[in-house]
């Protein structure tokens, strides 16, 4: 930069960015403590809302929804199997593939992790104004945009 060129003023977006995920980091982590303490992880947490949105999947199936890698969803059921939340079954024409359904037991324990996620993001987001939790909607809309397209 020339002598005769103004420095950038205002926030940096990098800085922005970096302040984001940091909050966003510390979110998440609030609300997976809260779920933990009412019996589910934020992970697991997720993976039977695939289930009670879906039905019952095959595990692949569930690897793909999630994100994840085939093998983290396989520990992840035989835990939640252990704990009588899903069962699976083997697929008859594939011995396989394993089909993962939510247990009656699952989805009270999904309902009690879904509200004490919703409180833990009550606590956080309540702070705001209306007015500010309708700019940050907006706000976030605009992040997403271009990372959907």
């Amino acid at each position: 930069m020339s002598e005769h060129e103004a420095a950038p003023t205002g926030p940096d977006p990098a800085g922005v960015g970096l302040r984001l995920l940091t909050v966003a980091h510390h979110v998440r982590s609030a609300a997976d403590q809260h779920m933990a303490a009412a019996g589910l992880s934020l992970s697991r947490t997720k993976l039977l809302q695939q289930l009670a949105l879906h039905g019952a999947m095959h595990q692949a199936e569930l690897a793909e929804a999630l994100g994840l890698a085939a093998r983290s969803v396989t520990q992840t059921v035989e835990a939640l199997e252990r704990l009588r939340l899903v069962s699976r079954v083997t697929d008859p024409t594939d011995r396989r593939r394993k089909t993962v359904d939510l247990t009656d037991q699952g989805q009270a324990a999904l309902t009690a992790a879904e509200q004490a996620g919703r409180q833990a993001l009550q606590q956080v987001f309540g702070t705001l104004t209306r007015r500010q939790l309708a700019d940050l909607e907006q706000l976030l809309a605009c992040l997403q945009a271009p990372l959907d397209a």
